[in-house]
């Protein structure tokens, strides 16, 4: 009688004896190209020394990057080569909320983990699926657990906001009206901008006319220098709070002085060449060396996505499948890095790593960290 043999474990795709390879849409031609382009690197020096170390037992990891334009309709086709032609193990940092909501179902299809995409909307860990893997404090627990202080702390008596008019502003303000609920108010003005606006004078007259004292800003990078610089001009100067959307480098690199005073919540810290902190100064200098300009706080959460990848993968042993690799996440307690994230925790049923964020001010031309992590 013949014996059975032992069922072989499944090859997961994109896992071969020398090679992982991973997959990543970025929007390297759209309006965030700037971050796009910053995540793309940060990824690459993080693949690039682990290559140079030999790999994750054995295995060197192949990095492919499909460009999005920041439009969901080619997410969907990036998804599709890179999922059905090019045999990707995972989705790592994926940018962009509605962009990652129309590539996913083409993943899922296929058994491929969404990693970690570029987005602090709720989606990205719910509804539960055992493939998706989310790290960013969302935006309506950003603005929801930092607001109460801000407004306390400030004595603020009217807060309005202006947002863009999409799922992304939207949370903004569902955070910003749950907060306002804890301090036992209402927003006194709600304004909005559809995508791609570039006049905010008649949001700001409103604003200003409602006086304000303090707006929540449901921008990204244009429209926060717009609102704040046309804010200064009309010489109404309310406190400005934006989410993580708006923590990058660009605002006082293109807004300049008027962008002074500007709140934002934050995670990791935007990597300055000559930051205080020995670490960063020196993971800034090798990342200029190699790119040959300066590092952001995208290009530490490209970095930080890479790594993260590496330890699961090391810990999920020899046998890398989606499944021992699932198995090795829902362990995983990762501790603060040299960018001062929060730690992670991941487990069977929570796919958010941490909710925590912090407040950050732009103080002389630079972002400073102002507070510790505010626990829900």
């Amino acid at each position: 009688m013949a014996v059975l043999a032992e069922p072989a474990l499944a090859q997961s795709q994109g896992v071969a004896k020398n090679e992982i390879v991973l997959g990543s849409i970025q929007d390297l031609s759209g309006p965030l190209a700037g971050f796009g382009k910053q995540a793309r690197l940060g990824m690459l020096l993080r693949v690039d020394e682990l290559n140079e170390q030999g790999g994750v037992h054995g295995r060197k990891i192949k990095l492919l990057i499909e460009d999005s334009g920041y439009d969901p309709k080619r997410a969907v086709l990036a998804a599709q080569k890179l999922v059905n032609q090019d045999k990707i193990f995972l989705m790592a940092g994926h940018i962009g909320t509605a962009q990652n909501n129309a590539a996913m179902p083409v993943q899922f299809e296929k058994n491929v983990i969404n990693f970690l995409p570029i987005t602090a909307a709720r989606e990205m860990y719910e509804p539960f699926h055992k493939l998706k893997y989310s790290f960013a404090a969302t935006y309506f627990d950003q603005i929801r657990l930092a607001l109460p202080k801000m407004v306390k702390d400030k004595g603020a008596k009217k807060v309005c906001t202006i947002y863009q008019d999409d799922e992304f502003g939207l949370e903004v303000v569902r955070g910003a009206e749950a907060a306002m609920k804890v301090v036992g108010g209402d927003l006194a003005e709600k304004t909005s901008y559809k995508r791609g606006a570039t006049d905010f004078s008649s949001q700001v007259a409103k604003m200003k006319a409602a006086g304000c004292d303090l707006v929540v800003l449901g921008t990204i990078i244009r429209e926060t220098i717009g609102t704040i610089a046309e804010s200064r001009k009309t010489g109404f100067n309310p406190i400005f709070l934006g989410s993580s959307a708006s923590y990058t480098d660009l605002i006082h690199k293109l807004g300049g002085k008027p962008m002074d005073g500007l709140y934002a919540t934050m995670t990791v810290q935007q990597p300055y060449l000559d930051e205080a902190s020995q670490p960063i100064r020196f993971w800034a200098n090798k990342y200029k060396t190699k790119f040959n300009e300066d590092p952001t706080v995208f290009s530490v959460y490209g970095y930080s996505i890479i790594d993260l990848f590496i330890r699961a993968a090391q810990k999920a042993g020899p046998t890398l499948t989606t499944e021992s690799f699932i198995k090795a996440m829902d362990t995983m307690v990762v501790p603060p890095d040299i960018f001062g994230s929060a730690e992670f925790t991941f487990g069977p049923q929570k796919r958010l790593g941490s909710n925590m964020s912090r407040l950050s001010q732009i103080q002389d031309g630079r972002w400073k960290p102002i507070s510790e992590y505010i626990k829900p």
